[in-house]
């Protein structure tokens, strides 16, 4: 995937300045996909140097400001790329190359922070689940779009109680470890 492509998803949403999908950006899509402010801004200049989208300029108190929109070529683009297949995605974390490391060294020098990733977990869960009781609480599922923006929401929330149920499986095992030395 690439970033492109969650621009373009982003855009077919809601055409958007460019703050605006920045802002956006780091509120949804970047859960799962991390990307700067210049990144983003990169990309948009390549999309539209590709045809994929076009802008519309408008005036307001600070200047010019440009609205993003999707054109025909980028939906091309996108359809494209949805039918695409591609492997699941591995799981790529630098903490569990770090605790293997810790395995072979010993001294628990990695729980502080085993116990930091439990905290963030804790409050990303905490986060994702508050969106989930504003945004879909009492939504049914008749709605095709607001369906699978849930269910996407339900996946992270499964995986940050799937982290949280590990980590408290792991840190006083490691712990108990430790005292038996």
């Amino acid at each position: 995937m690439s970033l492109a492509h969650v621009l373009l998803t982003s855009l077919i949403e809601k055409p958007s300045t460019g703050i605006e999908l920045a802002r956006r950006f780091d509120r949804s899509m970047g859960f799962f996909w991390n990307a700067t402010h210049q990144q983003i801004y990169r990309e948009l200049n390549s999309m539209l140097s590709k045809g994929w989208i076009s802008t519309l300029a408008e005036e307001d108190a600070q200047g010019r400001k440009k609205t993003y929109q999707v054109e025909g070529a980028g939906r091309v683009e996108l359809a494209d790329w949805i039918v695409k297949q591609s492997p699941p995605a591995q799981l790529r974390e630098e903490l569990m190359v770090r605790l293997r490391a810790e395995a072979q060294l010993g001294g628990n020098e990695v729980l502080p922070e085993l116990e930091r990733h439990l905290q963030l977990h804790q409050e990303k869960l905490q986060l994702y689940q508050a969106i989930y009781a504003k945004d879909f609480a009492q939504q049914t599922d008749e709605n095709r779009t607001l369906y699978i923006h849930k269910m996407i929401l339900q996946l992270g929330i499964e995986q940050e109680i799937g982290w949280i149920r590990w980590l408290d499986a792991v840190i006083p095992a490691l712990k108990a470890f430790d005292q038996q030395q």
